[in-house]
């Protein structure tokens, strides 16, 4: 099998100019469209991940777009020995979605592990790929480049589990970032060439559709000390943090020694990011937000700062707390939703079976 990916400025400049044309499409029918997407549970969702992803899913949500929302606990394992406090980050995460507007009676919310028929086409999907497309795979190549431990034959097959999200409920819409676009189109490739191996039931249509990416329209929002905002570096502001811990993470962020506070990522990065974040949450501009703190210095920076996101996050964390404390609602939500997804994959598995003759 030859590799099916490409240069990727010119999928990356294809990406966007799709991701513009599937937009006017969701205004004109958003019907259309099954979206699929997620997170891995392996610590509370941050501010990062709700400016990121979280508001796109909601807008999305809203548009009419059926939504389908994993909790990939089964990625928790890929590159680590246990599963921490897994359960505990699955409930949070439940509690979160809803605060931030996702509708369990529109979003199907679910888990990989719940969802025997999704981790089953792993099987045939891997006969459709090579060691070494999967081993060209970006996450899977920085894997390799930067563990001090064995690569696991799971993170090894990331890619075509992603591709199994998306695949089991024939999803055609995936938002991400343009880091994620080697995954869209490791499903496109397994999609089409199971057509080719397999055939089809219906021979109108292909067993799976060709998913499309739909590219994230924020900027990346880093961590408090000016990195990638991570959890494993605790550089996060949590969703569910109280205005106090979100005042003493900021006072601790990191600035620089200028007093006259501007917007210049290139070169005052950890600067430009404190006013970018407060920027989002007055939803201003950040040169705007900048020249009005003008010779302010960090001080006066942090505290617009802090105003901006506990003010912005107060109904989110006002509607999270009403939820953590009928837990029985969060788990049937989730029990709910794994429902709704199993039989949809069910269905899926039950195609395929009869794609490669093996229903008997």
């Amino acid at each position: 099998m030859e590799t099916e990916f490409h240069d990727p400025d010119r999928t990356l400049a294809r990406s966007e100019e799709r991701s513009r044309e599937i937009e006017a499409q969701i205004a004109a029918d958003p019907s259309r469209f099954r979206l699929l997407t997620g997170d891995r549970p392996t610590g509370r969702l941050h501010i990062g991940h709700y400016f990121g992803s979280l508001m796109n899913r909601v807008r999305l949500q809203d548009r009419g777009i059926e939504t389908y929302l994993i909790v990939a606990d089964y990625q928790v394992i890929y590159d680590r020995d246990g599963v921490g406090e897994l359960k505990d980050n699955v409930f949070n995460m439940v509690a979160d979605y809803l605060a931030a507007g996702i509708d369990p009676e529109r979003t199907v919310i679910f888990t990989h592990s719940a969802i025997t028929a999704l981790n089953q086409l792993m099987l045939p999907f891997l006969a459709l790929v090579t060691d070494a497309e999967l081993r060209r795979n970006p996450t899977v190549k920085d894997e390799l480049a930067t563990s001090n431990r064995p690569m696991s034959g799971l993170m090894l097959t990331f890619p075509v589990h992603q591709a199994a999200d998306i695949l089991f409920c024939k999803a055609n819409l995936v938002p991400v970032g343009k880091d994620q676009l080697p995954h869209i189109e490791q499903a496109r490739v397994i999609a089409r060439r199971f057509d080719e191996r397999y055939g089809r039931v219906d021979p109108s249509r292909p067993v799976f559709p060709a998913a499309d990416a739909l590219l994230s329209r924020s900027g990346t929002v880093l961590g408090l000390d000016g990195q990638k905002m991570s959890k494993s570096r605790g550089n996060t502001i949590e969703l569910g943090m109280t205005a106090e811990q979100t005042a003493k993470l900021i006072k601790r962020a990191v600035t620089d020694s200028d007093r006259h506070i501007t917007f210049d990522p290139a070169n005052r990065p950890e600067v430009s990011n404190l006013v970018n974040i407060a920027a989002m949450c007055l939803d201003r501009e950040p040169v705007d937000v900048a020249e009005e703190i003008g010779d302010g210095g960090g001080g006066g920076l942090k505290k617009l700062v802090t105003a901006a996101v506990n003010d912005h996050f107060a109904p989110h964390r006002a509607r999270r707390s009403e939820l953590l404390a009928n837990p029985d609602h969060l788990w049937a939500v989730l029990r709910q939703g794994n429902e709704r997804a199993n039989a949809v994959a069910e269905a899926t598995l039950a195609e395929v079976r009869q794609a490669m003759s093996m229903d008997y």
